[in-house]
């Protein structure tokens, strides 16, 4: 996983002169990078439990602030897929003191932001505001999670809007793809379904299923604050405590998901649109969790075979055949497992030659790894790119949770470039013999299936679907 930079440690200059280099002899090469470091961090603890982290940093008088709770999507009880997502949407829609009209009133008086993210793992919400108006903006946030009201009408209209955008996701086959793409390959895990979740789901959810899930899942034990920015880590530890006493509910400890011990490889799921002149494409298989050690030699190995502008599935599908605008390889890490995934589309008649095109492409890498050339280009892109990730408040909040919350270590962002840096043209074969394609992979197609399905022998068991099973 990929954490962001923050402050840079200035250079020291010295007054010393070297003599000149002898012609002839000056070294050419790239200077060592400036360090990356994070600011001083400060934990403290809530009455409540609430761990509590807080960097002071810069001097523009903002403030940034995530809360971060374990209890994304995975979850959710296996009959109301995409609860989570909605349960904290509907937090923002009024409190036990505020209802959502004097929430947004007072948020936007400060011309402060809110926002709430949602993935498999965790559920995110995110604050920025003026400084002087920190405190006021935290007990805004602490009531949201403390005591939302969640207000029946609110629900239905939620359930309403939610509903209505599955039926338009329907007419994207990028989207339907990556949801037949997820559900196909993590079966029957938590991972196996959309963060969203399903219309009938959705359709399913009540009053009583926010308030349950808000009360079994959502609570200060299973929670991590961070606020960067013009405050002190005084005031942010008693603000924190002012904001969150009281703070009740969820687990005792994080929920340990299931081990992944294999995904539904080696088969074809042709998803049918007949109305469709492209295809979409998904080809996947096993990856790795969040934090793993092969992290920095597949993030070198991926940005040569696909993850970048000029990697050799660009220029062999793309630039050389014209079969796509766009194709990328990529990694997808979660607490308990990941993927290793390709993305990518092209004409209906077309779908076959992507696929064995792209498949023979992964088999090169995984056969011979990438040249030192490549790596070197990958490591200096990756490590010049990194600094850019963590210029401001609100990134730097995020990157500070993100090392908590997936164990990734204190050091993760100073070690960052040292560690992409050291791997070697070795360590990207033995991640490529691992996790590109050893075994034959899911592949997800979604287009015309009378045209599509005769271009598959050989692939693997192929299964047809309707569209409409992914709204």
């Amino acid at each position: 996983m990929a954490t962001r930079a923050t402050k840079k440690t200035p250079v020291k200059k010295t007054l010393a002169k070297k003599p000149p280099a002898k012609k002839g002899t000056e070294k050419k090469g790239t200077p060592a990078p400036v360090a990356v470091t994070l600011p001083a961090l400060h934990e403290s603890t809530t009455s409540s439990g609430l761990k509590v982290l807080a960097a002071e940093r810069g001097v523009l008088p903002l403030v940034a602030m995530r809360l971060v709770i374990r209890a994304g999507s995975a979850m959710e009880p296996a009959d109301k897929h995409g609860l989570a997502d909605f349960t904290a949407r509907l937090m923002r829609r009024g409190t036990a003191k505020m209802s959502a009209d004097e929430l947004d009133e007072t948020i936007e008086f400060v011309g402060a932001s809110f926002s709430v993210g949602s993935s498999e793992d965790v559920l995110s919400l995110f604050v920025t505001t003026p400084a002087e108006h920190f405190p006021e903006m935290l007990s805004v946030l602490g009531q949201l999670v403390r005591e939302p009201s969640f207000p029946e009408r609110e629900v239905e209209l939620a359930r309403e809007r939610a509903l209505a955008g599955f039926t338009n996701d329907l007419d994207d086959p990028s989207v339907v793809a990556d949801r037949a793409f997820t559900r196909a390959l993590w079966g029957t895990h938590p991972y196996g379904h959309d963060v969203g979740g399903s219309s009938a789901h959705v359709r399913s959810f009540t009053r009583d299923d926010l308030v349950r899930f808000h009360r079994e899942q959502m609570g200060p034990r299973v929670a991590l604050l961070s606020v960067v920015g013009a405050v002190s880590p005084e005031v942010v530890a008693r603000e924190a405590e002012k904001a969150f006493a009281g703070w009740e509910g969820g687990p005792e400890a994080p929920v340990a998901l299931p081990p992944v011990d294999s995904l539904a490889t080696g088969r074809v799921l042709l998803v049918d649109k007949p109305e469709q002149t492209q295809t979409q494409v998904r080809i996947g298989g096993p990856g790795f969790r969040v934090g793993h050690p092969d992290y920095f030699p597949a993030a070198a190995m991926n940005n040569v075979l696909g993850g970048g502008f000029t990697s050799r599935l660009v220029n062999e599908v793309r630039v050389e055949r014209g079969l796509t605008y766009g194709i990328h390889s990529y990694f997808d890490m979660l607490n308990a497992g990941g993927v290793f995934g390709i993305s990518t589309f092209t004409q209906t008649d077309k779908t076959r030659e992507i696929i064995d095109v792209s498949l023979a492409e992964v088999a090169k890498v995984r056969a011979k790894g990438i040249t030192p050339a490549e790596l070197k280009k990958a490591q200096r892109y990756l490590a010049g790119l990194y600094p850019l990730r963590t210029e401001t408040n609100e990134s730097v909040a995020s990157v500070i949770s993100d090392i908590r919350v997936h164990g990734l270590g204190d050091d993760w962002v100073e070690k960052f470039r040292e560690r992409l840096l050291a791997v070697k043209a070795k360590e990207t074969v033995e991640v490529a013999a691992k996790y590109l394609f050893a075994q034959p992979p899911l592949i997800v197609l979604v287009g015309k299936a009378s045209e599509v399905k005769k271009q598959l022998t050989g692939l693997g068991p192929v299964t047809v679907v309707p569209a409409s099973d992914y709204e």
